[in-house]
């Protein structure tokens, strides 16, 4: 079975055992977005070149045992509504087609902390006001299982890269059912976290009293181990 197509926390048992690294993990998920994506559209910006640097530094990290983390040398991508230092976040939208955030929202910050490369950046509805991810500006993202269909939204890129097997895990956003919905369209496991549990820091808010960022993965035990890596208290959270 090939890299991209296995579990977070399968991948964690082999790269702990020193059985792959991190490197080729991501090059398996880079391959696969350059096979799947172009039919797919689930991904607006892919980082390859600063992913796979990440994940040589993973591995180092793997090699000299120095703080191993649940998600160290696993890459995740992030709906294109979650500020990325220095990586373009555009909400499906071309009034910020060329918006560079000068900072990490918390969660990504969480991320880059555990040592999980940031692979890039998930197709949405524009300013994740939508259903069907079908009003994106940066294109439309059709659902893995039949092209013809739409993958829900406003979180179809990230609920479309999972199911396609271009993300082991991927980060979205649900306010009035953004996570849940291309979850279910997709067949995926998506979860809305309880307000306040995922700080909302660096995410550009659609209605603040109820935007949260949530897990999307291909199993339970990953969605877990993705919302551990992220929650918490911040006081960079206004709320």
């Amino acid at each position: 079975m090939e890299l991209h197509a296995l579990r977070a926390h399968q991948l964690r048992e082999m790269l702990d055992r020193g059985e792959i690294s991190s490197v080729e993990l991501t090059q398996s998920l880079l391959r696969r977005i350059e096979e799947v994506d172009g039919a797919v559209g689930a991904y607006v910006t892919v980082r390859a070149e600063e992913a796979l640097k990440e994940a040589e530094e993973a591995d180092r990290r793997i090699r000299q045992k120095r703080d191993v983390r649940p998600l160290t040398g696993i890459p995740v991508s992030l709906k294109d509504n979650i500020c990325t230092e220095g990586t373009r976040t555009t909400c499906g939208s071309r009034m910020l087609e060329s918006f560079v955030p000068p900072y990490d929202a918390t969660v990504v910050a969480r991320l880059k902390e555990q040592g999980a490369p940031i692979l890039g950046k998930l197709n949405m509805d524009e300013f994740a006001m939508g259903s069907s991810t079908e009003t994106s500006a940066m294109g439309l993202t059709r659902n893995p299982w039949d092209l013809q269909r739409v993958p829900g939204g406003s979180s179809g890129g990230p609920a479309a890269a999972a199911a396609a097997e271009t993300a082991i895990l991927a980060l979205g956003s649900d306010t009035g059912g953004s996570i849940r919905q291309p979850a279910a369209l997709c067949g995926i496991v998506g979860m809305k976290p309880t307000y306040g549990y995922v700080s909302r820091f660096g995410l550009v808010a659609f209605a603040s009293s109820l935007d949260q960022i949530g897990p999307m993965t291909k199993d339970v035990k990953d969605a877990a181990l993705l919302l551990e890596a992220i929650a918490g208290h911040d006081p960079l959270d206004s709320t």
